[in-house]
């Protein structure tokens, strides 16, 4: 559907009978399709971006990703690594629909070089040849299509042999592209506009009779498609007009005859009808088609003709006094016309014209160029139809717009800026008078907790040498200790009393016994106690670390972001100086391609108008003339 639509925008406009071929797919959309199981959200991201046309924030984001994915150690691990082949293809896919063309061939060139499958291969390099074809470098656009080499995705196989032909023609081997359109004709896809490129490739190479022959067949195909009635259509009005030049009258007549009244191209084909039939004397009859057209909307260059060719015939039928009528008429007509242009290269001049064309209301409807023309608050559009089709003003218009777009991201992001800086200070308000109390108990209760980290590995180390070298008093219990000195201090008091000395050492003795056979149970309870200890340490220190992180947080989400928001404040301003810039200059080139358009209409109309004058005056003396015979008669 995306297809006929752009197929019915590009022939409406179509300004050029012989041109080298007609693509029925000049259409600016991404080919990356989305991969059946997301794997990676962020790509999906990308992918959400892009198939709704905002081409900006998906190769934005995907440039993130892939940065980031390429700067990992171990790429293989992270999601991404499930679609990488795919991304790296989307991203000059993007690239190219963004028209951003060197970064896209060169990622585009960048998969074709890589270890991909042909199928995939190939696809990249079809988008690279169609991307020079657009560029009008049909040279290098050959040499790519020639590196095409294994399998074709089935739905690429018809737009490949297509561009193959056009490239074909575009580098004058019309002989060459001959035999791929003859093979296009049968498929659904470019029904009529293949037999429409292959006569016009005929009749370059110089077989102008077969030629002919496939644009006659060509004007007779039947079909309920619009873009292929658009193309049968072309097909009638370029051999009508070429049978026309050459005084071939009957035939041009037989063939525009055969245009559709409500077809892009009706308006021409009327025209070119009743100057077959003036040719030939037959004015009754030219009055028909050209009464048709001169009821049409005026802008148009051929019903502006008709204006003129319809007193015209009046005139060689001898009713001059309807002829002077009509070229009256005209005049006037001409001369509203004429203040209509000034009035709207006047207001080209005064900016309206852009304002107009970066009108939101306007982007809402997909007819928006067409609805642009129709408004009249904005009378510098009103004869620009023609010109807004036209690829040079449309690739121009998507960069004003695209400038238009990037001027509201940066408006918004220096905007976003302030209310970071707006953010941290709140931020900053609430916690600077809480962290000082917090920090001095913080501290105290570092300070306990170094000291009792040293007492457990202090534990830990002599628990250690026990094992090699054991020191049973080392696992006395508190009791233990205090009878021990107790017994000593007595025996060291009553040294000269033989019976209490016997009494002490038994009493030693025992408690001597005890700590030595108990030594292995109070050991392994040692360990014990340690292990259940390091477990309190470590669910301790996981609790000093989460503090540590929080604390770090609270100020980290205040402190340090002035000079990078500085930095990006200055950065946008100097991207948006840019922009304006760019603007100033692409809006410039847009409002001087508008006045020379509408320059040249009214030229165009200027002299239409010296001839009417002429012929009113004309008229009137020969309808002067006619009424004083009839009086001289009588």
């Amino acid at each position: 559907m995306i297809r006929l639509l752009v197929l019915i925008t590009t022939l409406l406009f179509a300004s050029s009978a012989l041109a080298a071929g007609s693509d029925p797919a000049p259409k600016e959309a991404a080919c990356t399709t989305a991969p059946r199981e997301l794997k990676d959200l962020y790509y999906g991201e990308a992918l959400y971006y892009a198939f709704q046309g905002d081409w900006f924030d998906s190769i934005a984001r995907l440039d993130t990703e892939l940065w980031q994915y390429h700067g990992l150690d171990e790429p293989q691990r992270d999601s991404l690594f499930q679609h990488i082949d795919q991304a790296e293809f989307a991203v000059g896919d993007f690239e190219l629909a963004y028209r951003m063309h060197q970064r896209a061939g060169r990622a585009i060139t960048a998969v074709i070089e890589g270890n991909l499958e042909e199928p995939v291969r190939n696809t990249a390099i079809f988008r690279l040849a169609r991307l020079y074809f657009r560029k009008d470098q049909p040279v290098q656009a050959l040499h790519i299509l020639e590196r095409i080499d294994g399998a074709v995705p089935a739905e690429l196989r018809e737009d490949l042999a297509f561009l193959h032909a056009q490239t074909l023609m575009a580098n004058g081997r019309f002989a060459d592209a001959a035999p791929i359109l003859r093979q296009l004709q049968g498929g659904e896809g470019y029904a009529g506009f293949a037999g429409y490129n292959l006569g016009i490739a005929l009749i370059k190479d110089g077989q102008e009779l077969e030629g002919r022959q496939y644009l006659d067949r060509n004007g007779l195909i039947e079909s309920a498609v619009p873009a292929t009635l658009a193309i049968r259509d072309k097909s009638n009005l370029v051999l009508g007009e070429k049978l026309l030049e050459e005084d071939g009258y009957d035939g041009a007549k037989q063939v525009l005859d055969r245009v559709r009244l409500d077809g892009p191209f009706s308006n021409r084909a009327l025209l070119g009808s009743g100057w077959a039939d003036a040719f030939q004397g037959r004015f009754e009859r030219a009055l028909v088609p050209w009464s048709i057209l001169a009821e049409r909307e005026i802008t148009d260059s051929a019903v502006q003709e008709a204006l003129l060719a319809v007193p015209y015939a009046y005139a060689k039928l001898g009713v001059y006094s309807k002829a002077a009528v009509l070229y009256g008429r005209a005049l006037q007509a001409f001369g509203t016309e004429v203040d209509k242009l000034d009035a709207s290269i006047a207001s080209i001049r005064e900016g309206r014209f852009l304002q107009a064309l970066v009108g939101e209301e306007l982007k809402q409807d997909g007819n928006w160029v067409v609805k642009l023309r129709q408004l009249p608050e904005t009378p510098e559009t009103y004869y620009l139809l023609d010109l807004m089709a036209s690829h040079d003003f449309q690739e121009s218009l998507k960069n004003y717009l695209d400038l238009e777009e990037l001027r509201k991201k940066l408006a918004t992001w220096e905007g976003d800026l302030d209310a970071f800086e707006e953010l941290i200070r709140l931020r900053r308000a609430y916690y600077e008078p809480l962290l000082p109390e917090i920090d001095s108990q913080f501290r105290r209760l570092d300070s306990r907790m170094r000291l009792r980290l040293e007492q457990r590995d202090h534990i830990e180390k002599r628990l250690q040498a026990m094992l090699t070298a054991p020191r049973p008093d080392y696992l006395a219990t508190a009791q233990e200790r205090i009878l021990k000195e107790q017994l000593a201090q007595i025996d060291q008091d009553q040294v000269e009393d033989g019976e209490l000395e016997a009494r002490i050492g038994r009493l030693q003795g025992v408690l001597e016994f005890n700590i030595h056979t108990d030594y292995d149970r109070r050991l392994t309870e040692a360990y014990q106690h340690l292990h259940d200890l390091n477990r309190l340490i470590d669910a301790l220190q996981k609790q000093y670390a989460a503090f540590v992180r929080v604390r770090q947080a609270a100020t980290q989400s205040y402190q340090g972001y002035d000079e990078t928001i500085r930095r990006q404040r200055s950065r946008i301003g100097e991207a948006r100086e840019t922009v304006a810039t760019l603007m100033a200059r692409q809006g410039h080139i847009l409002e001087v391609m508008a006045v020379n358009e509408l320059s040249s209409r009214r030229d165009r109309l200027a002299e239409y108008q010296i001839k009417a004058r002429f012929s009113l005056a004309d008229s009137y003396d020969r309808a002067a003339r006619a009424e004083g015979l009839k009086k001289v008669e009588q």
